[in-house]
């Protein structure tokens, strides 16, 4: 799409790019900001130019640089990644849950996607599964951290403040040997998702239980260990913003998260009774 309110182009080369002049945004895969109109929108400042590296292992886990696309993520999780981190296979399904073809893939960037925050945010349900924190750049040249699933607060809302960047997402060396899965439900069948639950058991035995693209913001659900049927439906539908819209009611997309939270605990359940066996 033409976006005819633009008249600037910059690529940022260091932090003191990214200072901000009246109407401009950054940008790095732009697969949403040029999708529709931006009339409030006059200048667009890459952030693709600072280079950051797509993922780098360290000894706290994994940094996913906010530029990195999901294609990218997907191909190093695929090849690349130390065979132990099993909690990695969520990429896949994650991304295929989302509403873009592998073409917008090699372009749209997990960081994109975060900010964006749309409720049906795939990276945003697998980096909250995975415990990831958000490494935010502040304009006073210093960072802050916090949750995935905090940043975002809301449906197309994140706690980001003006001038804030986001630079990284960090997963934590702890969440990343896990076993994890993911269910989803839509209305069409090439639509976006109505309902996405994801989840993770630790090592320990303890689990986590996501519900997002139902609710307005993440909803993460933890427990000491895989709990039974009637206590993981009790916490998943206690979520007061399942909401409505062309794309389901808030009844249905509370019904279907249940169900598909139902889905992963049984399976989560029969695995561990075979390893016992």
């Amino acid at each position: 799409m033409d976006i005819t309110t633009v008249t600037s182009y910059r690529a940022a080369h260091t932090r003191a790019d990214l200072v901000l002049a009246p109407g401009e945004v950054v940008m790095a895969g732009g697969t949403w900001l040029m999708s529709e109109p931006q009339p409030d929108v006059a200048g667009f400042v890459d952030l693709t130019t600072l280079e950051w590296p797509d993922v780098e292992v360290t000894d706290e886990g994994l940094r996913i640089g906010a530029t990195c696309t999901i294609a990218r993520l997907l191909a190093w999780v695929e090849r690349d990644a130390p065979a132990e981190w099993t909690s990695l296979a969520l990429a896949r399904p994650a991304a295929d849950a989302l509403l873009a073809s592998f073409k917008i893939w090699n372009t749209a960037t997990v960081g994109g996607n975060v900010c964006q925050a749309f409720a049906a945010g795939a990276m945003i349900a697998f980096l909250s599964t995975l415990d990831a924190t958000a490494v935010v750049w502040t304009p006073d040249g210093g960072e802050r951290r916090i949750a995935v699933a905090d940043l975002v607060i809301d449906n197309a809302a994140t706690s980001l403040a003006p001038g804030e960047v986001l630079r990284a997402l960090d997963v934590p060396l702890s969440a990343l040997t896990s076993h994890v899965g993911l269910q989803k439900i839509a209305l069409a069948e090439l639509g976006r998702s109505g309902a996405v639950v994801t989840a993770r058991v630790d090592p320990d035995g303890t689990a986590v239980f996501v519900v997002t693209a139902a609710v307005r913001r993440p909803r993460v659900l933890r427990f000491a260990r895989v709990p039974g049927a009637g206590e993981l439906r009790d916490a998943v539908a206690s979520a007061t913003d399942f909401y409505t819209d062309p794309l389901g009611s808030a009844d249905w997309r509370r019904g279907m998260s249940v169900v598909l939270a139902e889905r992963l605990r049984a399976g989560f359940a029969r695995t561990a009774h075979e390893g016992a066996a």
